[in-house]
């Protein structure tokens, strides 16, 4: 992601994450991400997206016991 940006639009932050935008506007609406309007613009500063991108839960790798699918 851009460093040298401080925020960015909802387009932009989907596309950067690999998800939809019905999915970021869902993460503001259950206030998992924060974003602030400019005018018409909804926009969302660098902060609070690395903030919500840390904040999202770490996939922990299965055992392979756990793989196995039931006979």
């Amino acid at each position: 992601m851009d460093d040298n940006r401080v925020a960015f639009t909802i387009d932009e932050v989907a596309k950067a994450a690999g998800i939809g935008r019905t999915t970021v506007f869902e993460e503001i609406r259950h206030g998992r991400l924060v974003a602030r309007k400019m005018g018409r613009r909804t926009i969302i500063m660098a902060v609070d997206r690395d903030a919500w991108l840390k904040s999202l839960p770490k996939r922990g790798h299965s055992s392979p016991a756990t793989d196995r699918v039931p006979s």
